[in-house]
């Protein structure tokens, strides 16, 4: 028989404080959650894509700016399109902010922590 998969997905970066609080936070109320390390397994444009439909964002609200990736690939040019950006992220992952927690057709980022708590 296979294993029933958690409904509850992270993207994670174990590297990151919130990431792991965030993490953390999930356990003590009981969830175990899929861990996706995205830097390792960064996720392809149409889960990206999917992704950001569920937090209700564009992907430049969702990039980490400050990463010296992000200037380096001349993202902040506004003629680029939502697809270019999409495939910005899933080229470079650290670009991506962390971490998301997403539970059925919601998604939420973990900044602060608590933040995740609202689509479980």
């Amino acid at each position: 028989m296979s294993t029933q998969t958690s409904p509850v997905v992270i993207y994670h970066n174990p590297r990151c404080s919130k990431s792991r609080a965030t993490l953390e936070l999930l356990r003590s109320k009981g969830i175990e959650p899929r861990i996706v390390e995205y830097l390792k397994t960064p996720p392809d444009a149409d889960e990206l894509d999917r992704i950001l439909r569920k937090l209700d964002m564009e992907p430049r609200e969702f990039m980490r700016r400050k990463e010296p990736e992000y200037a380096e690939a001349d993202l902040d040019d506004p003629g680029l399109t939502r697809e270019t950006l999409i495939r910005a992220m899933v080229q470079r992952p650290i670009l991506i902010e962390r971490p998301i927690v997403v539970h059925g057709d919601r998604a939420a980022i973990g900044r602060p922590p608590e933040n995740v708590l609202k689509v479980l």
